[in-house]
């Protein structure tokens, strides 16, 4: 008797090591993970919050098709930047996180290179965030800016130098109607515009880096001298800026009493509050015959180098799939409501401007968001006041105004 109980006890502990295997080989799946290995959770903190609901839902559906669990958090501003960088340093950093392309040397040593995973190929040209030749972020999406114009008033054919400009402000300005509108506010007044003489360099960077140490100026190279120009004639044939704000810009476009706005493809929601009676597009900023809009990328998803190789594969994948998959692309476009920055994602339905800085963007005939390196602030606290004071005075020339504007940007720096 004793020998059968012996028997039959060790027979039940095979069952009870048995049940347990079973049980653990059942549970890898998740909830709602279709039975796949859940892995790592991947943590994603996101500065743009007007996408964070969206993607929510996004990383639910990642979860339901992979088994992965993705916590998702957000903050804006200067707050997310103080957020991250206190996550970061106490090694509670999340998996993926977003940079701009102005913050990325700061965060540099947290980076991961980006450069051989297989979804990089798919970002369009000179989109991709590089520090030292490594792709360390994947742009959200790309928006665009030049000089939006009424079809109706406006052949760019017409408008491709300082001459042409000139000559259809002065045409303008005789049928009572403003010729190029700009507004009030620091980067539709500056900090946009400004941009061109500075892309036209052989190297922005590196000219902004030479600007920044006082070893170049503003009013001693050529493209600026020109830019000057531009400003002059703007300031002599079309309505004072410093006195429009940017609803009374887009509304002056959108009712036919300007012909010419310098701005981006967010402007069209504003243009939908309107019955518009034409066409518009976008076209260059001429500055030394310039035939390029300005494209670029304000935020970028990075991933933390710091975590172990298991978490950062599972980034990728998350990234992979979210750039790859039919779901991951529908939301970029129809949810998050972004350009696409990825030449393998359509995007339709777009609308005009939309449509232009893609294509744009795609072909890669852009020239860059210089003033994305500018110094932090110096737009709105250093050079928008000399350009109102600019546009304030009938004295002050266009080389006096560079010269304001270096000494301007040398106190920004300090």
């Amino acid at each position: 008797m004793r020998k059968v109980n012996k028997t039959f006890t060790f027979l039940m502990a095979i069952l009870i090591v048995a049940a347990v295997a079973l049980a653990g080989c059942g549970s890898t799946g998740g909830e709602g993970g279709k039975g796949k290995s859940s892995g790592p959770t991947i943590t994603i903190f996101n500065s743009k919050v007007e996408i964070v609901d969206q993607l929510e839902a996004l990383a639910k559906e990642y979860t339901e098709e992979t088994g992965v669990k993705v916590e998702v958090l957000g903050a804006a501003g200067d707050q997310y930047m103080q957020q991250l960088q206190t996550k970061l340093t106490s090694n509670q950093g999340p998996s993926i996180f977003s940079v701009s392309p102005d913050k990325a040397e700061k965060l540099k040593s947290y980076l991961y290179d980006l450069s051989n995973e297989d979804y990089v190929q798919y970002i369009a040209p000179d989109m991709e965030l590089k520090i030292d030749d490594k792709i360390v972020g994947i742009p959200y999406g790309v928006e665009g800016y030049g000089i939006i114009y009424n079809k109706d008033m406006v052949d760019p054919k017409d408008v491709t130098d300082y001459d042409s400009f000139v000559s259809a402000l002065e045409k303008f300005k005789d049928q009572d109607i403003n010729g190029f509108g700009l507004s009030q506010e620091a980067y539709f007044l500056i900090g946009h515009i400004l941009n061109t003489p500075f892309a036209l360099q052989d190297d922005p960077l590196a000219y902004i880096e030479e600007l920044n140490k006082g070893e170049v100026k503003m009013a001693d190279t050529k493209e600026f001298q020109d830019f000057a120009k531009f400003m002059e004639a703007i300031k002599a044939n079309a309505k004072n800026p410093v006195e429009v704000t940017y609803d009374g810009e887009i509304g002056d476009f959108a009712t036919g009493k300007s012909a010419m706005i310098h701005q981006g493809n967010w402007a069209y929601g504003m243009f939908e509050d309107y019955d518009l009676d034409f066409e518009l597009g976008m076209m260059p900023f001429p500055l030394e015959g310039n035939d390029k809009i300005a494209v670029g990328v304000g935020n970028n998803w990075a991933i933390n180098n710091q975590k172990d190789e298991e978490e950062i594969k599972a980034a990728s994948d998350f990234l992979n799939w979210m750039f790859t998959s039919e779901t991951g692309q529908r939301y970029i476009v129809e949810e998050f409501g972004f350009i696409p920055a990825m030449t393998n994602i359509e995007a339709k339905d777009l609308d005009p401007l939309s449509q232009i800085v893609l294509e744009a963007s795609n072909s890669g005939e852009t020239i860059t968001w210089a003033h994305s390196y500018f110094p932090a602030n110096v737009v709105v606290n250093d050079l928008t006041p000399v350009t109102q004071e600019f546009f304030l005075s009938k004295d002050m020339t266009g080389q006096q105004f560079l010269e304001k504007l270096d000494a301007a940007w040398a106190n920004g720096v300090k």
